[in-house]
């Protein structure tokens, strides 16, 4: 192992190992309070808590102390929490209590509104904390989008799958499924729920339709989330030493503005120009500051000139005029309903999302990813508190909505059998919930199994 191959471990290394702190702090966030959503109504009820579990504790526990009735700890399996009341049938199997009569401080012995509300709890809380994240993030940062409108000189398709689409660079995106698409923040989300889109192609209208399974070809492709771009200048971040143009002179901050007697406005019409021309001499036309050099090299077998495109952030687009954005302040009190419509409007996405991997022929559930995909979605140079909240923001709506479905062991499975028991006046029986719990345990780590197995295998395919 070379010197260069040892410094792109370790950054590799501190990517996995940055990423992976902000996943295990978001769900620690997350499911302590999920778990406070259960804690708190069952001692309102006066309901026994024996145990209260960040992470799981299979054979040993990193920390525990007990205060009360209650054992409080820390596992060391990552995969949740938990709260073990006394007297429910939930994830601990407890059979031996089950057999004795039930007592006065059992869940089991509540009447069945007073279960439902602890059921519910820690759905609830979820609710409310996404509520709460997002409407501090839009009083802190307030909110900046990009309007679709002022992408005058159309997108840059940055994944070769929505070539198979149709798009191409220079297109301007006017609908998705007949809804005009507002921000470009959304074309990509759009993109991927829809079926149909209109375009604008050098003042043509077409239409386009996006196969049903969309989805399957990006991720047999290895390829993740950002379908598009704006547009933006051949500005050069960096040179590869090895390649001949940093040789010939190209520096970084010179901007390519011509290939031989081609003009470039964007970074995205220089590979049309060199590809299948591995070898071949070319004249670079570049401005470097108020002066336009020109520099013969030579393409490399790569069909790469041998530069990292600079990628401008959204306060040096604005002022160099490449693009106007709108920004939104919001004060504290206007913060609040703000944060609560995005929160519904990230709910519909996901539900979306969850259709779609529901219907085989979308290819939908070959992404599904498990704490790898979880971790990936964070920042990977350097630790953002927008994004960072951002994420645990949509993390605890995932977690809510995914608690909420009707399987047993998860808290909707519980709140099911408890409206039935409401509606009929009769409570199930305990072995009838025993085996349901059982069931549904075995369906969640295959769920998990299979998820996680997806992330690395799909990663060990595609790379």
């Amino acid at each position: 192992m070379n010197h260069f191959d040892q410094i792109l471990l370790t950054i590799n290394w501190n990517v996995v190992g940055l990423q992976a702190g902000q996943l295990i702090l978001s769900l620690s966030i997350l499911v302590v309070l999920h778990e406070l959503g259960h804690f708190i109504p069952a001692k309102i009820f006066g309901c026994r808590v024996e145990k209260f579990y960040l992470f799981f504790d299979p054979w040993f526990s990193i920390a525990k102390k007990k205060v009360g009735d209650t054992l409080y700890g820390i596992g060391w399996l990552p995969l949740g929490g938990y709260v073990k009341i006394a007297g429910m049938i939930d994830e601990s199997m407890d059979k031996e209590q089950l057999k004795q009569p039930a007592q006065p401080w059992e869940f089991r012995s509540k009447p069945a509104w007073q279960r439902l509300i602890i059921m519910i709890g820690g759905v609830t809380v979820n609710v409310l904390l996404a509520f709460f994240i997002y409407a501090m993030i839009l009083f802190t940062w307030g909110e900046t989008k990009l309007p679709n409108k002022n992408l005058t000189n159309g997108i840059w398709v940055v994944d070769t799958v929505v070539n198979e689409v149709g798009l191409k660079n220079g297109d301007k995106i006017i609908s998705v499924n007949g809804e005009p698409v507002k921000y470009f923040e959304d074309l990509n989300a759009a993109m991927l729920l829809g079926e149909k889109m209109t375009i604008n192609r050098g003042g043509e209208i077409k239409d386009l339709d996006i196969p049903v399974n969309f989805i399957e070809k990006i991720v047999e492709k290895g390829k993740r989330t950002i379908l598009l771009m704006p547009r933006i200048p051949a500005l050069v971040a960096d040179v590869d030493s090895t390649y001949d143009a940093a040789k010939q002179g190209l520096q970084a901050q010179d901007q390519i503005v011509g290939i031989d007697s081609t003009a470039i406005a964007f970074f995205d019409e220089i590979k049309p120009l060199i590809q299948n021309r591995a070898g071949d001499s070319i004249l670079l036309k570049v401005k470097r500051g108020s002066e336009v050099a020109e520099i013969k090299t030579r393409i490399g077998i790569d069909t790469s000139i041998g530069f990292h495109v600079a990628i401008a952030s959204m306060d040096e687009m604005e002022k160099s005029g490449l693009y106007h954005f709108e920004t939104t302040k919001y004060s504290f009190f206007a913060s609040f309903p703000a944060g609560v419509n995005k929160a519904i409007d990230k709910l519909g996405f996901y539900v979306s999302q969850f259709k779609k991997i529901l219907n085989p022929s979308t290819g939908a559930y070959k992404g599904l990813g498990g704490f790898k995909s979880m971790g990936s979605i964070f920042p990977k140079y350097g630790w953002d508190w927008e994004a960072f909240w951002n994420i645990t923001a949509f993390f605890s709506i995932v977690l809510a909505f995914m608690n909420l479905l009707p399987i047993p062991a998860l808290d909707g499975g519980h709140v099911l059998f408890t409206l039935i028991e409401m509606i009929t006046r009769k409570k199930p029986n305990e072995k009838f919930l025993e085996y349901a719990q059982i069931v549904g345990m075995v369906l969640l780590f295959g769920l998990m199994i299979y998820a996680n197995a997806n992330d690395w295998l799909g990663w060990g395919r595609n790379r």
